[in-house]
Protein backbone atom coordinates (compact mmCIF):
# COMPACT_ATOMS: atom_id res chain seq x y z
CA UNK A 1 0.00 0.00 0.00
CA UNK A 2 1.25 3.44 -0.59
CA UNK A 3 1.56 5.48 2.68
CA UNK A 4 0.79 8.61 3.61
CA UNK A 5 4.81 9.02 4.15
CA UNK A 6 5.47 8.33 0.32
CA UNK A 7 2.48 10.51 -0.69
CA UNK A 8 4.12 13.41 1.65
CA UNK A 9 7.53 12.78 0.16
CA UNK A 10 5.83 13.19 -3.77
CA UNK A 11 4.45 16.50 -2.41
CA UNK A 12 7.11 17.59 -1.40
CA UNK A 13 9.00 16.83 -4.84
CA UNK A 14 6.36 18.41 -6.13
CA UNK A 15 6.61 21.41 -4.55
CA UNK A 16 10.08 21.17 -4.88
CA UNK A 17 9.61 21.06 -8.84
CA UNK A 18 7.40 24.49 -8.95
CA UNK A 19 9.76 26.44 -6.64
CA UNK A 20 12.71 25.45 -9.32
CA UNK A 21 10.52 25.86 -12.39
CA UNK A 22 9.37 29.50 -10.62
CA UNK A 23 12.91 30.15 -10.23
CA UNK A 24 14.04 29.50 -13.71
CA UNK A 25 11.27 32.10 -14.86
CA UNK A 26 8.45 29.50 -16.13
CA UNK A 27 5.10 31.32 -15.81
CA UNK A 28 2.87 30.40 -12.68
CA UNK A 29 0.09 30.10 -15.45
CA UNK A 30 -0.89 30.39 -18.86
CA UNK A 31 0.22 34.49 -20.09
CA UNK A 32 -3.11 34.72 -21.39
CA UNK A 33 -4.48 34.83 -17.47
CA UNK A 34 -6.46 31.69 -17.36
CA UNK A 35 -6.15 28.41 -16.07
CA UNK A 36 -8.19 26.15 -18.37
CA UNK A 37 -9.22 22.34 -16.66
CA UNK A 38 -8.75 21.34 -20.66
CA UNK A 39 -7.17 23.00 -23.72
CA UNK A 40 -8.51 21.35 -26.46
CA UNK A 41 -7.17 23.14 -29.05
CA UNK A 42 -3.57 22.67 -30.81
CA UNK A 43 -2.05 25.50 -30.38
CA UNK A 44 0.21 27.93 -28.38
CA UNK A 45 -2.40 27.43 -25.13
CA UNK A 46 -0.51 23.21 -25.56
CA UNK A 47 1.18 22.60 -22.12
CA UNK A 48 0.02 26.25 -20.68
CA UNK A 49 -3.51 24.99 -18.87
CA UNK A 50 -4.31 21.92 -16.53
CA UNK A 51 -4.93 19.35 -18.84
CA UNK A 52 -3.98 18.87 -22.88
CA UNK A 53 -3.84 16.45 -25.78
CA UNK A 54 0.13 15.54 -24.10
CA UNK A 55 -1.51 14.67 -20.93
CA UNK A 56 -2.16 11.01 -22.15
CA UNK A 57 1.56 10.78 -22.47
CA UNK A 58 2.26 11.56 -18.81
CA UNK A 59 -0.51 8.87 -17.35
CA UNK A 60 1.61 6.49 -19.74
CA UNK A 61 5.00 7.67 -18.08
CA UNK A 62 3.24 6.53 -14.92
CA UNK A 63 2.43 2.99 -16.55
CA UNK A 64 6.14 2.27 -18.15
CA UNK A 65 7.54 3.82 -14.61
CA UNK A 66 5.60 1.76 -12.47
CA UNK A 67 6.89 -1.47 -14.82
CA UNK A 68 10.13 -0.21 -14.49
CA UNK A 69 10.01 -0.24 -11.59
CA UNK A 70 8.38 -3.25 -11.13
CA UNK A 71 10.90 -5.11 -12.80
CA UNK A 72 14.06 -3.42 -11.11
CA UNK A 73 12.97 -2.53 -7.65
CA UNK A 74 10.33 -5.73 -7.17
CA UNK A 75 11.60 -6.14 -3.08
CA UNK A 76 11.36 -2.75 -2.65
CA UNK A 77 7.50 -0.92 -1.39
CA UNK A 78 5.25 0.46 -4.24
CA UNK A 79 5.54 3.79 -1.73
CA UNK A 80 9.41 4.28 -2.55
CA UNK A 81 8.94 3.34 -6.20
CA UNK A 82 6.42 6.28 -6.44
CA UNK A 83 8.62 8.40 -4.91
CA UNK A 84 11.20 7.39 -7.16
CA UNK A 85 9.09 7.63 -10.54
CA UNK A 86 7.79 11.63 -9.31
CA UNK A 87 11.53 12.47 -8.64
CA UNK A 88 12.03 11.12 -12.29
CA UNK A 89 9.13 13.17 -13.75
CA UNK A 90 9.83 16.05 -11.82
CA UNK A 91 12.91 16.08 -13.01
CA UNK A 92 12.15 15.78 -16.57
CA UNK A 93 10.07 18.64 -16.44
CA UNK A 94 12.68 21.11 -15.02
CA UNK A 95 14.39 20.00 -18.33
CA UNK A 96 11.78 19.81 -20.62
CA UNK A 97 11.98 23.56 -19.45
CA UNK A 98 14.83 24.57 -20.16
CA UNK A 99 16.56 26.60 -23.16
CA UNK A 100 17.91 23.95 -24.38
CA UNK A 101 15.28 21.66 -24.57
CA UNK A 102 12.74 24.43 -25.22
CA UNK A 103 15.09 25.02 -28.44
CA UNK A 104 15.61 21.17 -29.33
CA UNK A 105 11.26 20.95 -29.34
CA UNK A 106 11.42 23.88 -32.03
CA UNK A 107 13.98 22.45 -34.44
CA UNK A 108 13.12 18.49 -34.33
CA UNK A 109 9.44 18.42 -33.69
CA UNK A 110 6.30 20.15 -35.22
CA UNK A 111 6.24 22.82 -31.89
CA UNK A 112 7.40 25.32 -33.93
CA UNK A 113 5.80 28.33 -31.74
CA UNK A 114 6.46 25.97 -28.37
CA UNK A 115 7.62 28.24 -25.06
CA UNK A 116 7.85 25.70 -22.62
CA UNK A 117 5.00 24.41 -20.16
CA UNK A 118 3.43 26.67 -17.39
CA UNK A 119 4.44 25.95 -13.76
CA UNK A 120 0.68 24.73 -13.37
CA UNK A 121 0.66 22.41 -16.39
CA UNK A 122 4.17 20.79 -15.52
CA UNK A 123 2.48 20.15 -11.78
CA UNK A 124 -0.55 18.91 -13.99
CA UNK A 125 1.94 16.70 -16.07
CA UNK A 126 3.45 15.36 -12.65
CA UNK A 127 0.34 14.38 -11.22
CA UNK A 128 -0.94 12.79 -14.49
CA UNK A 129 2.20 10.37 -14.22
CA UNK A 130 1.37 9.73 -10.57
CA UNK A 131 -2.51 8.74 -11.79
CA UNK A 132 -0.64 6.68 -14.34
CA UNK A 133 1.44 4.59 -11.75
CA UNK A 134 -1.29 4.20 -9.36
CA UNK A 135 -3.45 3.11 -12.08
CA UNK A 136 -0.75 0.60 -13.24
CA UNK A 137 -0.73 -0.47 -9.98
CA UNK A 138 -4.11 -1.56 -9.50
CA UNK A 139 -5.21 -2.70 -13.29
CA UNK A 140 -4.19 -5.91 -14.58
CA UNK A 141 -1.47 -5.69 -17.18
CA UNK A 142 -3.22 -6.41 -20.34
CA UNK A 143 -5.38 -3.50 -18.94
CA UNK A 144 -2.62 -1.35 -18.69
CA UNK A 145 -0.99 -2.26 -21.73
CA UNK A 146 -4.81 -1.73 -23.53
CA UNK A 147 -5.24 1.63 -22.23
CA UNK A 148 -0.88 2.37 -23.42
CA UNK A 149 -2.15 1.88 -26.80
CA UNK A 150 -5.34 3.17 -26.71
CA UNK A 151 -3.98 6.32 -25.49
CA UNK A 152 -1.64 6.26 -28.21
CA UNK A 153 -3.49 6.05 -30.94
CA UNK A 154 -6.50 8.63 -29.86
CA UNK A 155 -3.79 11.04 -29.36
CA UNK A 156 -1.88 10.18 -33.17
CA UNK A 157 -5.39 10.05 -34.43
CA UNK A 158 -6.37 13.59 -33.24
CA UNK A 159 -3.13 15.75 -32.77
CA UNK A 160 -0.71 13.49 -34.88
CA UNK A 161 1.63 13.11 -31.86
CA UNK A 162 2.05 10.94 -29.31
CA UNK A 163 4.55 9.99 -26.42
CA UNK A 164 5.96 7.32 -29.08
CA UNK A 165 6.73 10.34 -31.69
CA UNK A 166 7.70 12.61 -29.67
CA UNK A 167 10.55 10.72 -28.15
CA UNK A 168 11.39 9.55 -31.73
CA UNK A 169 11.46 13.15 -33.20
CA UNK A 170 13.39 14.54 -30.26
CA UNK A 171 16.01 11.55 -30.45
CA UNK A 172 16.40 11.02 -34.09
CA UNK A 173 13.97 13.65 -36.27
CA UNK A 174 12.68 11.83 -39.25
CA UNK A 175 11.41 14.55 -42.20
CA UNK A 176 8.75 12.31 -43.34
CA UNK A 177 6.89 12.12 -40.12
CA UNK A 178 7.54 15.81 -39.30
CA UNK A 179 6.16 17.01 -42.44
CA UNK A 180 2.90 14.38 -42.29
CA UNK A 181 2.84 15.67 -38.78
CA UNK A 182 2.30 19.46 -39.80
CA UNK A 183 -0.22 18.10 -42.85
CA UNK A 184 2.14 18.59 -45.66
Amino acid sequence: MTTSRSLLACALIVVGAAALLLAAGRPPICTCGRVELWHFAIDSGNSQHLIDWYSPSHLIHGFLFYALGWWLLRSRPAGTRLILATLIESAWEIAENSPFVIDRYRTATIALGYTGDSVINSLSDIGCMMVGFLLARKLPVWASIALCVGLELLTLSVIRDNLTLNVLMLLWPVQAIKQWQGGV
